[in-house]
């Protein structure tokens, strides 16, 4: 068991090396105050992640799921206030990574509409900023796999004997990512978003106890 499941999904695309699976993997094994994190790689994949997703949930039985995801040109770590239940690849020509276009496709049949993050958003977002990580509030995680797994995540909690806090982070590009691009980019030192991620998961964490 861990008290908290951190997520990051694998390169995709164009981008070769992503910072959301190298800080869910860099968490790994650590603690936050008493708190135990796991870090895990999920697949850019529509068919594959929530069952990866719901692997990890039965396996560590968390208390709070933190996804984690690329946003190339943000420059703030981005709290997602709500997840809907809608996957289209159209906006962003980007398939996955197993060649699937989708357009207007529900993320659960069964689902509603939309599902509104857990975690205490607003709370996270001051500890983050506190700690001198610049971080916000969005509403917008897009209709790929970020949204697909704030969706997902909480379709699992509502829908199974599982009880878990459910939210995503969409992360800016690292450094190395940034210089590696030729018009340049937004970025964040990999410390920097992981230094941010502990502060807010802390008081998510607090807020639960």
């Amino acid at each position: 068991m861990s008290d908290v499941l951190v997520t990051g999904y694998e390169p995709f695309g164009d981008f070769e090396i992503n910072s959301a699976r190298r800080l869910a993997l860099a968490l790994d094994g650590t603690t936050i105050g008493d708190a135990a994190v796991a870090g895990e790689e999920l697949p850019v994949a529509f068919d594959r992640a929530g069952e990866r997703l719901e692997e990890y949930v039965e396996a560590y039985d968390p208390e709070i799921v933190c996804g984690l995801g690329l946003a190339a040109g943000r420059h703030t770590l981005s709290l997602e206030r709500v997840g809907i239940n809608r996957r289209d690849t159209s906006a962003s020509g980007t398939p996955d990574n197993d060649d699937r276009t989708v357009v207007d496709e529900p993320v659960a049949v069964d689902g509603p509409n939309a599902y509104f993050a857990t975690l205490p958003l607003r709370e996270m977002k001051a500890a983050m900023r506190e700690a001198g990580v610049p971080a916000a509030l969005s509403t917008d995680a897009g209709t790929h796999l970020c949204n697909d797994l704030l969706y997902t995540g909480r379709h699992l909690a509502e829908t199974t004997a599982h009880e878990f806090r459910t939210g995503f982070v969409h992360v800016p590009f690292s450094h190395a990512q940034a210089a590696a691009r030729d018009e340049g980019e937004p970025s964040m030192a990999l410390e920097t978003m992981r230094e941010g991620l502990i502060a807010g998961l802390a008081v998510a964490l607090d807020a639960g106890r």
